[in-house]
């Protein structure tokens, strides 16, 4: 009997060939990504009902896609059983809106003087139109999302800030969390989305106060005892000296950089917000740049992390 062979050249079984080719590096670009998704079931076990607060703002805020982005992570942390908080900033929305209206912008010490007309535009934006976007995408991302201010519950009972306070007219700081509405919410399958006004009873008067997202986050992150607090910026994460990038910093190491000038200007406040956070009952707090792809999931999800982790002891 003559025997019979594959015709190689056939471009039939060269179609098939190619399909098998095809077929099989697509299984591997598959695997590959459920290897990833393999490890960090791992981190995702860590963390599962673990309180995360995320401090959102900085010019990643300002871009529809990284927003999405964004908020397609923060549904994903509520689905894998994580329970995050929001705490958004607005300034640059803030700063268009004010101009719009020709209402000059005056900063003393990096904080916005707030009058009594700047106040409402403070809170028009932040309240209503910078709260309910965000509250928006994360909803169109399959999530369940509350927007609320520091009025809302008495969330945020605010006290004026005592430099520059008779220039800095209606800025605060936070006095006192309530954190009722915070543990309904974070019981149920909503995510609290959370704009940093709040409110003052002054004599007859209840006035509102504009509060730096920053230390909002970080007063939330301490009456909660939250495991992280992670503040997303503008910047990959506290730098040394010579520019490089630093992982980990104690509580005395992030200190000591503060005393001898390698943490300089807008850096410090937000080191020292993650520092007051981890004395007063925060687990670690993390700097990382919200500009990158994905970044909260790179941060709680990786071995290696995204961003500056600061807490008490030196080690992460």
């Amino acid at each position: 009997m003559t025997e019979i062979k594959p015709n190689l050249a056939d471009p039939a079984k060269k179609l098939v060939t190619e399909s098998t080719a095809s077929h099989l590096a697509a299984q591997q670009v598959w695997a590959d990504k459920l290897d990833i998704l393999s490890d960090s079931l791992h981190f995702a076990r860590k963390f599962a009902g673990k309180i995360i607060v995320i401090k959102y703002g900085g010019h990643a805020m300002g871009q529809e896609h990284q927003a999405r982005h964004f908020a397609q992570d923060v549904v994903l942390l509520k689905q894998v059983g994580l329970r995050p908080i929001i705490v958004h900033g607005g300034g640059p929305q803030i700063g268009k809106m004010l101009e719009r209206v020709g209402i000059k912008s005056n900063f003393i010490d990096g904080l916005r003087v707030t009058d009594p007309p700047t106040m409402e535009i403070v809170e028009m934006v932040l309240s209503g139109a910078v709260n309910k976007q965000l509250v928006g995408w994360i909803e169109q991302m399959g999530g369940k999302a509350i927007g609320l201010s520091g009025k809302d519950a008495g969330l945020i009972r605010a006290k004026p800030v005592e430099k520059h306070r008779a220039e800095m007219g209606y800025v605060g700081e936070p006095e006192r969390i309530d954190p009722a509405i915070l543990h309904a919410l974070l019981d149920s399958p909503f995510i609290p989305v959370i704009a940093p006004v709040g409110f003052r009873i002054e004599g007859e008067t209840y006035n509102t106060y504009n509060i730096n997202a920053d230390t909002s986050a970080g007063a939330i992150a301490a009456c909660l005892k939250a495991e992280r607090l992670l503040m997303l910026t503008d910047v990959v994460g506290v730098l040394d000296n010579e520019k490089n990038f630093i992982p980990h910093l104690s509580v005395a190491e992030a200190n000591e950089l503060i005393a001898d000038g390698t943490i300089t200007g807008g850096m410090i406040p937000k080191v020292e917000t993650c520092i007051d956070a981890v004395q007063n009952g925060v687990k670690a707090s993390v700097i990382l740049d919200g500009r990158v792809p994905h970044a909260l999931l790179l941060e709680l999800f990786t071995p290696v992390g995204h961003g500056t982790l600061i807490q008490t002891s030196p080690t992460a």
